[in-house]
């Protein structure tokens, strides 16, 4: 699977940007889709998840409420939306795949992705 992130840049805060992460290669329908995030000197951390069928989804605590991840197995892309944004929210965004197999808790760790984009750029600043 090759996967492509777009979306990013520079937004104020309580802002929104609409991430996508277009995949193409094997059967998209049949991966979990994450994000995750790396700011600058942080490891990287999970945002959210949404297993094969769409209809399972979980988030950090820190974006709950604010973001959602969806994803369109039709189009072979997965959709960050994020709204009320924050500075702490100011990372590199990577989309990844993993197999549909993992339990849910599983899909928390980034070891458990096989695949991954190449990050796009989000900068919450006045």
């Amino acid at each position: 699977v090759q996967l492509q992130a777009s979306g990013g840049g520079l937004v104020q805060p309580g802002g929104s940007l609409r991430l996508s992460c277009a995949a193409s290669g094997r059967a998209f329908s049949n991966y979990a889709m994450g994000w995750f995030r790396q700011a600058p000197g942080k490891e990287r951390e999970f945002v959210a998840v949404s297993r094969r069928s769409g209809s399972s989804t979980s988030y950090a605590g820190s974006v709950k409420g604010r973001f959602t991840i969806s994803k369109d197995n039709a189009k072979n892309t997965v959709y960050l939306q994020m709204n009320g944004l924050k500075p702490e929210d100011t990372a590199t965004y990577y989309c990844a795949a993993a197999p549909s197999t993992l339990i849910l808790s599983a899909l928390w760790s980034q070891e458990s992705y096989s695949f991954w984009g190449q990050g796009t750029q989000v900068t919450v600043s006045s």
